[in-house]
């Protein structure tokens, strides 16, 4: 509680010094929601028709598939599904990507490989650790004006690629209420620069460091793995979530947006998303909709004491 308090301090202390004039988003994103009622379907079909229905076009294009890859425990559900990401290896190789690669830096374990092979990625993507990247330990380039540090160090894989896919698996999160597409791009910052679990981004502010990391990558696409997501003390200690759902889009705030009414949480509520306003929709009215209807499938996932007011009413769930 005192470190949550203390982040949450640092946090509105930097958003207060950092407040400029910003516009509110005022385009239309497509976010695609499609029903996968299990890891044995045909996913890359459904991620195809997610793509299709986002107009995302991939031909010749670097792509890194950034899945969310942190502890492994077998009762729950933590990362994102191996089978999801190897069948997006399939579906953007088909498209005609001029390659794609899998990365991932987690902040919890040193050991990344190690927490893949746990995950059953060694099994699962052939040839494996030929298409990986460790970002905790790649090469990195400083870039500037990230919050308030006047050099900030990015492995420089995600820096060079045409398209990062964010692929997070569905979950809450006891200090940002839920973790999404626009939180897992955590997992794109250093270990090896910043150390294990990654304090620097604590010590900016969490909602700070989404929004920055979410300014610096902007060409992005996201693939949410909400087929077992995770409810309750997430992103680690928390119950299995049963949703048999995928959500796509480009503008990754809106495909956060989405999600959350699908979990029963309000956006309006959630600090990083009303901090990201200017970068993409909130607003159903902004975002149009494709597949499912986020209030037809809305599937109210348990929130910890501290986030219980951030409960969706109905009526908010559909406006």
């Amino acid at each position: 509680m005192v470190r949550r308090a203390l982040t949450a301090a640092l946090a509105a202390g930097l958003a207060s010094c950092q407040k400029t004039e910003r516009k509110i988003f005022s385009g239309s994103s497509p976010v695609a929601v499609l029903r996968a009622k299990s890891y044995q379907i045909d996913l890359t079909n459904t991620i195809l028709e997610g793509i299709r229905l986002c107009g995302l076009d991939v031909k010749g294009k670097t792509v890194l598939l950034k899945p969310n890859l942190v502890e492994f425990d077998a009762s729950t559900a933590i990362n994102t599904d191996v089978a999801l990401v190897a069948a997006a290896l399939e579906a953007f190789r088909s498209l005609g990507a001029a390659s794609v690669t899998i990365a991932e830096g987690p902040g919890h374990r040193r050991d990344t490989l190690g927490v893949a092979d746990e995950a059953g990625y060694w099994k699962g993507v052939r040839n494996f650790e030929g298409q990986f990247v460790d970002l905790n330990r790649d090469d990195v380039t400083p870039v500037s004006n990230f919050v308030n540090e006047k050099q900030f160090f990015l492995p420089n894989t995600a820096l060079g690629a045409d398209l990062i896919v964010s692929m997070p698996k569905m979950k809450t999160h006891h200090w940002a209420a839920a973790t999404l597409s626009m939180k897992n791009l955590f997992g794109l910052v250093p270990g090896s620069v910043y150390g294990w679990p990654k304090n620097t981004l604590h010590y900016i502010g969490i909602d700070n460091s989404i929004v920055a990391l979410n300014r610096q990558f902007r060409k992005t696409f996201a693939i949410v793995d909400g087929i077992v997501g995770m409810e309750g003390n997430g992103p680690i200690q928390g119950q299995a979530k049963n949703v048999g759902l995928l959500v796509f889009g480009q503008d990754l705030v809106a495909v956060d947006s989405t999600c959350c009414r699908i979990m029963g949480i309000d956006p309006a509520k959630v600090a990083y998303l009303q901090q990201a306003a200017d970068l993409g929709a909130i607003a159903p009215g902004q975002i149009q909709q494709r597949g499912e209807n986020p209030h037809a499938v809305r599937n109210d996932f348990q929130l910890i004491s501290e986030f219980a007011a951030y409960r969706l009413s109905p009526e908010g769930a559909k406006a």
